[in-house]
């Protein structure tokens, strides 16, 4: 598993039960965010854009709501660096007439 230095993940609570389960502990290099900017900057979306605006109630609504935004995200939601297209629009094979 690959994490940051943050403190939840460096911590023996967290490692201990990594290594008891066999999970090989990898982490980035001190100060090093740029290693993950696009995860980084998805979580940023999905915090700004959907959490920080809800209230759920249990985690059985939040996980409900982020299924929701995952899709709009994935399907909906026009991304900048895609040309303003949407992941689904770019990453998903369209299929191809016949040649003629």
């Amino acid at each position: 598993m690959n994490t940051d230095q943050g403190c939840q993940f460096a911590s023996y609570a967290w490692t201990s039960v990594l290594r008891e389960a066999g999970v090989r502990i990898s982490m980035d290099g001190k100060g090093r965010w740029i290693d993950n900017v696009m995860v980084e900057r998805l979580w940023r979306s999905l915090k700004y854009e959907d959490i920080y605006l809800r209230a759920y109630q249990d985690l059985a609504e939040l996980a409900l709501g982020l299924g929701r935004w995952l899709t709009h995200y994935n399907h909906d939601r026009p991304h900048q660096s895609l040309g303003w297209q949407t992941p689904m629009d770019v990453y998903t094979p369209q299929a191809k007439a016949p040649a003629a």
